[in-house]
Protein backbone atom coordinates (compact mmCIF):
# COMPACT_ATOMS: atom_id res chain seq x y z
CA UNK A 1 0.00 0.00 0.00
CA UNK A 2 0.81 3.75 -0.45
CA UNK A 3 -0.52 6.89 -0.41
CA UNK A 4 -2.08 8.01 -4.24
CA UNK A 5 -2.21 4.16 -5.65
CA UNK A 6 1.09 4.53 -6.56
CA UNK A 7 2.03 0.86 -5.46
CA UNK A 8 5.01 -0.52 -7.54
CA UNK A 9 6.21 0.15 -10.77
CA UNK A 10 4.56 -3.17 -11.73
CA UNK A 11 1.52 -3.09 -9.79
CA UNK A 12 -0.87 -5.45 -9.26
CA UNK A 13 -4.32 -5.00 -10.15
CA UNK A 14 -6.07 -2.65 -7.89
CA UNK A 15 -9.49 -4.30 -6.54
CA UNK A 16 -10.13 -2.17 -3.76
CA UNK A 17 -9.02 0.98 -1.67
CA UNK A 18 -9.48 2.68 1.34
CA UNK A 19 -10.61 6.84 1.47
CA UNK A 20 -10.00 8.56 4.36
CA UNK A 21 -8.55 12.00 5.12
CA UNK A 22 -5.60 9.92 7.25
CA UNK A 23 -5.19 6.39 6.20
CA UNK A 24 -2.52 5.82 8.66
CA UNK A 25 -4.54 6.66 12.01
CA UNK A 26 -6.71 3.32 11.01
CA UNK A 27 -4.28 0.85 11.65
CA UNK A 28 -6.42 -2.08 12.16
CA UNK A 29 -7.84 -1.28 9.01
CA UNK A 30 -4.48 -0.99 7.25
CA UNK A 31 -3.72 -4.81 8.53
CA UNK A 32 -7.23 -5.83 7.49
CA UNK A 33 -6.57 -4.85 3.99
CA UNK A 34 -3.80 -6.33 3.81
CA UNK A 35 -4.89 -9.54 4.98
CA UNK A 36 -7.80 -9.63 2.68
CA UNK A 37 -7.04 -8.27 -0.78
CA UNK A 38 -2.70 -8.39 -0.29
CA UNK A 39 -0.83 -5.76 -2.38
CA UNK A 40 -4.08 -4.99 -4.86
CA UNK A 41 -4.93 -1.74 -2.49
CA UNK A 42 -4.14 1.44 -2.13
CA UNK A 43 -5.07 4.60 -0.65
CA UNK A 44 -7.01 7.73 -1.26
CA UNK A 45 -8.46 11.05 -0.02
CA UNK A 46 -11.64 12.39 -0.27
CA UNK A 47 -11.26 14.12 -3.14
CA UNK A 48 -8.69 12.02 -4.83
CA UNK A 49 -11.25 9.69 -4.52
CA UNK A 50 -14.18 10.81 -6.52
CA UNK A 51 -11.86 12.06 -9.37
CA UNK A 52 -10.38 8.70 -9.52
CA UNK A 53 -13.72 6.55 -9.47
CA UNK A 54 -15.36 8.62 -11.97
CA UNK A 55 -12.68 8.29 -14.09
CA UNK A 56 -12.96 4.26 -13.76
CA UNK A 57 -14.58 1.71 -15.85
CA UNK A 58 -17.79 0.30 -14.57
CA UNK A 59 -16.67 -3.24 -12.48
CA UNK A 60 -13.06 -2.34 -12.29
CA UNK A 61 -12.99 -1.56 -8.52
CA UNK A 62 -14.71 -4.10 -6.19
CA UNK A 63 -15.46 -1.92 -3.11
CA UNK A 64 -13.81 0.60 -1.08
CA UNK A 65 -13.58 1.11 2.60
CA UNK A 66 -14.46 4.48 3.66
CA UNK A 67 -12.78 5.60 6.94
CA UNK A 68 -14.54 8.48 8.73
CA UNK A 69 -13.50 9.86 11.83
CA UNK A 70 -15.30 12.98 14.24
CA UNK A 71 -13.29 15.23 12.54
CA UNK A 72 -14.54 14.39 9.17
CA UNK A 73 -18.04 15.56 10.23
CA UNK A 74 -17.61 19.15 9.29
CA UNK A 75 -17.64 18.04 5.74
CA UNK A 76 -19.67 15.47 5.27
CA UNK A 77 -20.52 16.66 1.74
CA UNK A 78 -17.29 15.66 0.61
CA UNK A 79 -17.69 11.71 1.86
CA UNK A 80 -21.04 12.20 0.26
CA UNK A 81 -19.41 12.29 -2.77
CA UNK A 82 -17.34 9.80 -2.54
CA UNK A 83 -20.49 7.60 -2.00
CA UNK A 84 -22.50 8.85 -5.10
CA UNK A 85 -19.48 8.54 -7.15
CA UNK A 86 -19.13 5.08 -6.05
CA UNK A 87 -22.93 3.93 -6.32
CA UNK A 88 -22.44 5.16 -9.98
CA UNK A 89 -19.77 2.90 -11.33
CA UNK A 90 -21.08 -0.06 -8.52
CA UNK A 91 -18.48 -0.17 -6.27
CA UNK A 92 -19.59 -1.47 -3.11
CA UNK A 93 -19.07 1.03 0.03
CA UNK A 94 -17.67 -0.45 3.46
CA UNK A 95 -18.35 2.48 6.22
CA UNK A 96 -15.42 2.38 8.62
CA UNK A 97 -16.82 5.06 10.89
CA UNK A 98 -15.45 5.90 13.96
CA UNK A 99 -16.74 8.30 16.89
CA UNK A 100 -19.38 9.58 14.75
CA UNK A 101 -22.42 11.12 15.88
CA UNK A 102 -25.34 9.31 15.63
CA UNK A 103 -26.70 12.64 13.13
CA UNK A 104 -23.47 11.82 10.69
CA UNK A 105 -23.71 8.11 10.98
CA UNK A 106 -27.42 7.95 9.99
CA UNK A 107 -26.64 10.64 7.24
CA UNK A 108 -23.67 8.44 5.75
CA UNK A 109 -25.92 4.99 5.90
CA UNK A 110 -29.09 7.40 4.16
CA UNK A 111 -26.56 8.26 1.51
CA UNK A 112 -26.23 4.35 0.39
CA UNK A 113 -23.28 2.91 2.27
CA UNK A 114 -23.53 -1.20 1.70
CA UNK A 115 -22.48 -1.93 4.98
CA UNK A 116 -20.48 0.01 7.84
CA UNK A 117 -17.98 -1.80 10.63
CA UNK A 118 -17.51 0.31 13.20
CA UNK A 119 -13.98 1.31 14.16
CA UNK A 120 -12.18 -0.23 16.03
CA UNK A 121 -12.70 -3.07 14.17
CA UNK A 122 -13.29 -6.76 15.86
CA UNK A 123 -11.63 -9.50 14.40
CA UNK A 124 -12.77 -11.14 10.93
CA UNK A 125 -15.21 -8.11 10.96
CA UNK A 126 -14.07 -6.74 7.55
CA UNK A 127 -13.94 -9.97 6.07
CA UNK A 128 -17.61 -10.74 6.81
CA UNK A 129 -18.63 -7.38 5.37
CA UNK A 130 -16.66 -8.34 1.79
CA UNK A 131 -18.07 -11.64 2.08
CA UNK A 132 -21.38 -9.81 2.34
CA UNK A 133 -20.74 -7.58 -0.51
CA UNK A 134 -19.77 -10.72 -2.81
CA UNK A 135 -22.62 -12.59 -1.93
CA UNK A 136 -24.67 -9.09 -2.78
CA UNK A 137 -23.20 -8.84 -6.22
CA UNK A 138 -23.38 -12.77 -7.33
CA UNK A 139 -26.68 -13.41 -9.79
CA UNK A 140 -29.99 -14.56 -8.48
CA UNK A 141 -30.73 -18.19 -8.85
CA UNK A 142 -32.78 -19.51 -12.08
CA UNK A 143 -35.33 -20.68 -9.73
CA UNK A 144 -36.36 -19.86 -6.79
CA UNK A 145 -37.36 -22.68 -4.34
CA UNK A 146 -39.98 -22.73 -1.68
CA UNK A 147 -39.60 -22.85 1.37
CA UNK A 148 -40.26 -25.91 2.89
CA UNK A 149 -43.55 -26.28 4.76
CA UNK A 150 -41.81 -26.84 8.37
CA UNK A 151 -39.86 -23.12 7.79
CA UNK A 152 -43.44 -21.10 6.56
CA UNK A 153 -45.53 -20.40 9.43
CA UNK A 154 -48.94 -21.03 9.20
CA UNK A 155 -51.56 -18.30 8.47
CA UNK A 156 -55.19 -18.29 10.02
CA UNK A 157 -57.78 -15.84 9.35
CA UNK A 158 -57.96 -12.30 11.04
CA UNK A 159 -61.04 -12.69 12.89
CA UNK A 160 -62.14 -8.83 12.85
CA UNK A 161 -59.83 -7.96 9.83
CA UNK A 162 -57.21 -6.06 12.27
CA UNK A 163 -53.99 -7.15 13.56
CA UNK A 164 -54.07 -7.45 17.10
CA UNK A 165 -50.18 -5.63 18.79
CA UNK A 166 -48.90 -6.28 22.22
CA UNK A 167 -45.62 -4.84 23.38
CA UNK A 168 -43.39 -5.56 26.15
CA UNK A 169 -40.58 -3.04 27.42
CA UNK A 170 -38.65 -3.97 30.69
CA UNK A 171 -38.49 -0.92 33.37
CA UNK A 172 -35.45 -2.86 34.46
CA UNK A 173 -32.61 -4.90 33.13
CA UNK A 174 -33.20 -8.47 33.20
CA UNK A 175 -36.84 -8.64 34.43
CA UNK A 176 -37.59 -11.22 31.63
CA UNK A 177 -39.30 -8.41 28.97
CA UNK A 178 -37.72 -10.89 26.10
CA UNK A 179 -38.26 -13.93 27.83
CA UNK A 180 -42.04 -12.44 28.09
CA UNK A 181 -42.48 -11.56 24.47
CA UNK A 182 -41.07 -14.96 22.78
CA UNK A 183 -43.16 -17.27 24.85
CA UNK A 184 -46.47 -14.94 24.59
CA UNK A 185 -45.80 -15.25 20.56
CA UNK A 186 -45.77 -19.15 21.14
CA UNK A 187 -48.47 -19.36 23.43
CA UNK A 188 -50.78 -17.31 21.39
CA UNK A 189 -49.77 -19.20 17.95
CA UNK A 190 -51.01 -22.11 19.33
CA UNK A 191 -53.95 -20.60 21.28
CA UNK A 192 -56.34 -22.32 18.76
CA UNK A 193 -55.65 -25.69 17.30
CA UNK A 194 -58.41 -25.56 14.54
CA UNK A 195 -57.00 -22.54 13.18
CA UNK A 196 -54.14 -21.00 14.67
CA UNK A 197 -53.54 -17.53 14.27
CA UNK A 198 -50.30 -15.88 12.10
CA UNK A 199 -47.95 -14.38 14.34
CA UNK A 200 -44.88 -12.51 13.95
CA UNK A 201 -41.70 -10.68 16.73
CA UNK A 202 -40.54 -7.61 15.92
CA UNK A 203 -37.47 -7.26 18.12
CA UNK A 204 -36.70 -3.67 18.00
CA UNK A 205 -34.24 -3.54 21.03
CA UNK A 206 -31.54 -2.71 17.90
CA UNK A 207 -28.65 -2.58 20.44
CA UNK A 208 -29.02 -5.19 22.67
CA UNK A 209 -32.30 -7.62 20.72
CA UNK A 210 -31.65 -11.06 21.69
CA UNK A 211 -34.77 -12.49 20.40
CA UNK A 212 -33.01 -13.96 17.68
CA UNK A 213 -30.50 -15.64 20.71
CA UNK A 214 -33.76 -17.16 22.71
CA UNK A 215 -34.88 -18.83 19.31
CA UNK A 216 -31.40 -19.96 17.82
CA UNK A 217 -32.35 -17.75 14.81
CA UNK A 218 -30.13 -16.71 12.01
CA UNK A 219 -29.63 -12.37 11.93
CA UNK A 220 -30.53 -11.48 7.76
CA UNK A 221 -28.01 -8.71 6.08
CA UNK A 222 -31.38 -6.94 4.72
CA UNK A 223 -33.30 -6.34 8.47
CA UNK A 224 -30.91 -3.26 8.37
CA UNK A 225 -31.70 -1.85 4.93
CA UNK A 226 -35.75 -2.67 5.96
CA UNK A 227 -35.03 -0.41 9.26
CA UNK A 228 -33.94 2.27 7.02
CA UNK A 229 -36.44 1.75 4.04
CA UNK A 230 -39.67 0.85 6.27
CA UNK A 231 -41.29 3.80 4.42
CA UNK A 232 -41.18 2.48 0.86
CA UNK A 233 -41.21 -1.22 1.56
CA UNK A 234 -43.95 -3.22 0.46
CA UNK A 235 -44.67 -6.48 2.21
CA UNK A 236 -42.69 -8.44 -0.07
CA UNK A 237 -39.76 -7.11 1.10
CA UNK A 238 -40.65 -7.53 4.85
CA UNK A 239 -40.97 -11.28 4.42
CA UNK A 240 -37.36 -11.46 3.23
CA UNK A 241 -36.62 -10.28 6.12
CA UNK A 242 -38.34 -12.61 8.53
CA UNK A 243 -36.73 -15.76 9.54
CA UNK A 244 -39.30 -18.79 11.02
CA UNK A 245 -39.39 -20.80 14.13
CA UNK A 246 -40.81 -23.96 13.63
CA UNK A 247 -43.85 -23.35 11.56
CA UNK A 248 -45.45 -21.15 13.98
CA UNK A 249 -43.53 -18.04 14.60
CA UNK A 250 -42.25 -15.67 12.43
CA UNK A 251 -39.37 -13.12 13.52
CA UNK A 252 -38.19 -10.02 12.61
CA UNK A 253 -34.64 -10.01 14.54
CA UNK A 254 -32.03 -7.13 14.83
CA UNK A 255 -29.45 -6.24 12.90
CA UNK A 256 -26.55 -7.83 13.47
CA UNK A 257 -24.59 -5.31 14.15
CA UNK A 258 -24.95 -2.64 17.41
CA UNK A 259 -26.56 0.29 15.53
CA UNK A 260 -27.85 3.60 16.79
CA UNK A 261 -31.52 3.70 18.99
CA UNK A 262 -32.17 6.63 16.80
CA UNK A 263 -31.05 5.00 13.23
CA UNK A 264 -35.17 4.81 13.21
CA UNK A 265 -38.10 7.15 14.16
CA UNK A 266 -41.38 7.34 14.34
CA UNK A 267 -42.20 7.12 10.78
CA UNK A 268 -40.07 4.14 9.93
CA UNK A 269 -41.46 2.36 13.10
CA UNK A 270 -45.34 2.43 12.22
CA UNK A 271 -44.32 1.82 8.03
CA UNK A 272 -42.50 -1.42 10.05
CA UNK A 273 -45.71 -1.96 11.85
CA UNK A 274 -48.49 -1.36 9.44
CA UNK A 275 -46.02 -4.31 7.63
CA UNK A 276 -46.44 -6.38 9.93
CA UNK A 277 -50.18 -6.33 10.66
CA UNK A 278 -50.87 -7.07 6.77
CA UNK A 279 -48.70 -10.01 6.64
CA UNK A 280 -50.15 -11.66 10.61
CA UNK A 281 -52.93 -11.75 12.80
CA UNK A 282 -50.44 -10.90 15.90
CA UNK A 283 -47.92 -8.70 16.20
CA UNK A 284 -45.72 -9.05 19.39
CA UNK A 285 -43.11 -5.94 19.72
CA UNK A 286 -39.97 -6.44 21.79
CA UNK A 287 -38.75 -2.91 22.94
CA UNK A 288 -35.38 -1.86 24.16
CA UNK A 289 -34.49 -1.11 27.04
CA UNK A 290 -34.78 2.74 27.39
CA UNK A 291 -37.32 5.44 26.13
CA UNK A 292 -36.36 6.77 22.57
CA UNK A 293 -38.53 8.92 19.94
CA UNK A 294 -40.87 6.37 18.99
CA UNK A 295 -41.90 4.92 22.22
CA UNK A 296 -45.18 6.65 22.25
CA UNK A 297 -45.65 5.32 18.57
CA UNK A 298 -45.48 1.84 19.76
CA UNK A 299 -47.47 2.29 22.83
CA UNK A 300 -50.20 4.63 20.85
CA UNK A 301 -50.43 1.16 18.41
CA UNK A 302 -49.99 -1.42 20.90
CA UNK A 303 -53.62 -3.06 21.94
CA UNK A 304 -51.86 -3.61 25.25
CA UNK A 305 -48.54 -2.11 26.19
CA UNK A 306 -47.15 -4.82 28.87
CA UNK A 307 -44.01 -3.25 31.08
CA UNK A 308 -42.35 -5.58 33.45
CA UNK A 309 -40.85 -5.20 36.75
CA UNK A 310 -39.13 -6.49 39.89
CA UNK A 311 -39.69 -6.40 43.82
CA UNK A 312 -37.13 -4.34 44.24
CA UNK A 313 -36.33 -0.27 44.36
CA UNK A 314 -34.42 0.24 41.08
CA UNK A 315 -37.70 -1.07 39.36
CA UNK A 316 -39.68 0.61 41.28
CA UNK A 317 -37.83 4.04 40.43
CA UNK A 318 -37.55 3.52 36.99
CA UNK A 319 -41.55 2.62 36.78
CA UNK A 320 -41.88 5.99 38.47
CA UNK A 321 -39.97 7.95 36.38
CA UNK A 322 -41.57 5.98 33.16
CA UNK A 323 -44.80 6.70 34.47
CA UNK A 324 -44.24 10.05 34.88
CA UNK A 325 -42.79 10.46 31.71
CA UNK A 326 -45.67 8.79 29.83
CA UNK A 327 -47.85 11.41 31.42
CA UNK A 328 -45.99 14.63 30.58
CA UNK A 329 -46.72 13.36 27.15
CA UNK A 330 -50.36 12.76 27.69
CA UNK A 331 -49.92 9.19 26.45
CA UNK A 332 -52.36 6.15 26.47
CA UNK A 333 -51.46 4.89 30.41
CA UNK A 334 -54.94 2.68 30.30
CA UNK A 335 -53.10 0.76 27.66
CA UNK A 336 -50.28 -0.26 29.86
CA UNK A 337 -50.26 -3.53 31.77
CA UNK A 338 -47.84 -4.21 34.82
CA UNK A 339 -46.23 -7.39 35.13
CA UNK A 340 -44.41 -8.30 38.64
CA UNK A 341 -41.58 -11.23 37.59
CA UNK A 342 -40.13 -13.40 39.83
CA UNK A 343 -43.59 -12.48 42.07
CA UNK A 344 -43.73 -13.81 45.42
CA UNK A 345 -45.48 -17.05 46.05
CA UNK A 346 -48.56 -17.48 48.10
CA UNK A 347 -47.45 -17.99 51.10
CA UNK A 348 -44.67 -15.23 51.14
CA UNK A 349 -46.58 -12.73 53.56
CA UNK A 350 -43.89 -10.60 53.74
CA UNK A 351 -43.44 -10.24 49.95
CA UNK A 352 -46.77 -10.07 49.28
CA UNK A 353 -46.95 -7.33 51.65
CA UNK A 354 -44.17 -5.33 50.02
CA UNK A 355 -45.60 -5.79 46.57
CA UNK A 356 -48.73 -3.98 47.78
CA UNK A 357 -46.99 -1.33 49.29
CA UNK A 358 -44.84 -1.14 45.75
CA UNK A 359 -48.33 -0.83 44.13
CA UNK A 360 -49.71 1.44 46.12
CA UNK A 361 -46.67 4.12 45.93
CA UNK A 362 -46.78 3.69 42.40
CA UNK A 363 -50.62 3.98 41.63
CA UNK A 364 -50.89 1.13 39.70
CA UNK A 365 -51.93 -2.71 39.91
CA UNK A 366 -49.84 -5.34 39.16
CA UNK A 367 -52.33 -7.36 35.88
CA UNK A 368 -49.79 -10.34 35.65
CA UNK A 369 -47.67 -12.02 38.48
CA UNK A 370 -45.32 -14.30 37.35
CA UNK A 371 -43.58 -16.71 39.31
CA UNK A 372 -39.34 -17.55 39.50
CA UNK A 373 -39.33 -20.43 36.43
CA UNK A 374 -36.18 -21.01 38.02
CA UNK A 375 -32.94 -22.74 35.98
CA UNK A 376 -35.16 -24.26 33.08
CA UNK A 377 -36.14 -20.79 32.04
CA UNK A 378 -32.06 -19.88 31.70
CA UNK A 379 -31.52 -23.35 30.31
CA UNK A 380 -34.45 -22.98 27.41
CA UNK A 381 -32.59 -19.44 26.16
CA UNK A 382 -29.31 -21.10 26.02
CA UNK A 383 -30.65 -24.37 24.02
CA UNK A 384 -32.87 -21.72 21.79
CA UNK A 385 -36.31 -22.77 22.73
CA UNK A 386 -39.62 -22.28 24.27
CA UNK A 387 -40.62 -22.89 27.83
CA UNK A 388 -43.47 -24.86 25.94
CA UNK A 389 -40.84 -27.28 24.38
CA UNK A 390 -38.70 -27.21 27.03
CA UNK A 391 -39.86 -27.06 30.20
CA UNK A 392 -43.85 -27.72 29.58
CA UNK A 393 -45.24 -27.81 33.40
CA UNK A 394 -42.61 -24.89 34.62
CA UNK A 395 -44.89 -22.59 36.61
CA UNK A 396 -43.16 -19.81 34.43
CA UNK A 397 -44.65 -20.86 31.26
CA UNK A 398 -47.94 -22.11 32.71
CA UNK A 399 -48.63 -18.28 33.64
CA UNK A 400 -47.46 -16.95 30.35
CA UNK A 401 -50.18 -19.40 28.92
CA UNK A 402 -52.93 -18.59 31.26
CA UNK A 403 -51.91 -15.02 30.09
CA UNK A 404 -52.01 -15.96 26.38
CA UNK A 405 -55.33 -17.36 26.56
CA UNK A 406 -56.89 -14.20 28.04
CA UNK A 407 -55.57 -12.43 25.66
CA UNK A 408 -56.83 -14.14 22.80
CA UNK A 409 -60.41 -15.10 24.03
CA UNK A 410 -60.64 -11.06 24.20
CA UNK A 411 -59.69 -10.84 20.90
CA UNK A 412 -62.12 -13.65 19.81
CA UNK A 413 -64.95 -11.89 22.02
CA UNK A 414 -64.13 -8.44 20.27
CA UNK A 415 -64.07 -10.01 16.55
CA UNK A 416 -67.38 -11.31 17.47
CA UNK A 417 -68.86 -7.99 19.27
CA UNK A 418 -67.64 -5.91 15.95
CA UNK A 419 -69.35 -8.73 13.55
Amino acid sequence: MSSGLALHSEPAPIVACTVSSKVHHFGLLIEDMETEVGEAWGDLGFDEAREFINALDVGTLEFIALAVREEDEADLGRVGEVINAAHAKEVAVILIPENLSTAGLRELLRLGADDFVPYPLAEGALHDAIEKIARAKQPPPAEVTPLPVSDAPATGHRMDGNSAIFAVQNLAGGTGATTLAVNLAWELAHADKKNPPSVCVLDLDLQHGSVATYLDLPRRDIVLELLQDATTMDTDGFKQALVHYGDKLSVFTTPAEIVPLDLVGPDEVNALIDLASQCFDIVVIDMPRTMVMWTDTVLTRADVFFTTLELDLRSAQNAMRFIKACRSEDLPLEKMHYVLNRAPGLTDLNGKNRMKKMADSLGVSFSTQLPDGGKPVMQAGDNGETLAEAAKKNPLRKEIMKLSDGLYKAMASEARAKG
